[in-house]
């Protein structure tokens, strides 16, 4: 917004502002509908599908997609939740059946682009954006590129991928979500990597901190209590 004396001007914003706006909350208002409209339709597709043109164009432009030869989109279908286990026929409390609480160590984002990878051996992944869920699925688009084809040779900003060192890129880690998920990203702060977990529960080992349902724990009593045991009330 400018000011230019006493006159208010209000400069235009684009299209990819507007989508963008949408897509920060995609299942309120008049987008609910569509959202609930594309569910049926994906749920009756392939697990893995091309698709001619992004669902979320500003969010692919963001991430190097680009309308030219040898780029193509790929949505992939991927159930929500952790990993199930089948419950023990022997007796067990239920904290200790083992069926709950299985996560994978890879992020279902992670997982969708190894499986477009491995639905097209020829292309390499570029990136990948969330696209919608449902009760059971989640949904992400997935851009490849083709490293071999002659307008991705000639591109400047993309001839990067034909290089020897980037082949196989997703399944070692190297693309947004292998490097979020290995720790790397510098947005997650520094109590989402392992070496905070490992020193925070050094320090409760060191400090014998148990809970009190804990085998060999001490009671925990109220403050009440103990005030009437240091007075000898209560023996």
């Amino acid at each position: 917004m400018l000011f230019s004396g006493m006159v208010c001007i209000e400069m235009s914003k684009s299209m990819y502002y507007y989508m963008a706006r949408v897509w920060k909350r995609p299942y309120s208002g008049d987008h609910l509908q569509l959202m609930r409209a594309r569910m049926i339709r994906w749920r009756r597709e392939p697990a893995v599908v091309r698709i001619n043109k992004p669902t979320r164009l500003n969010k692919a432009r963001m991430l190097g997609y680009k309308a030219k030869q040898g780029i193509i989109v790929v949505r992939v279908r991927i159930r929500k939740g952790g990993q199930r286990r089948q419950r023990p026929n022997k007796g067990r409390r239920p904290k200790r059946m083992g069926v709950y609480g299985y996560a994978p160590a890879k992020s279902i984002r992670l997982i969708a682009e190894e499986r477009a990878a491995r639905k097209y051996p020829n292309l390499e992944v570029l990136n990948s954006y969330y696209v919608g869920e449902d009760g059971v699925h989640e949904w992400y688009e997935v851009i490849m590129v083709d490293p071999h084809h002659p307008a991705i040779l000639s591109d400047p900003e993309l001839k990067w991928i034909a290089e020897p060192q980037n082949r196989g890129r997703v399944f070692r880690g190297l693309t947004s979500a292998g490097k979020k998920m290995r720790g790397l990203k510098a947005s997650r702060g520094l109590r989402g990597t392992m070496n905070y977990k490992f020193k925070k529960k050094q320090k409760e080992r060191e400090q014998k901190r148990r809970h009190e349902a804990s085998r060999g724990a001490r009671l925990i009593a109220p403050a009440e209590i103990l005030e009437k045991v240091h007075k000898g009330d209560i023996k």
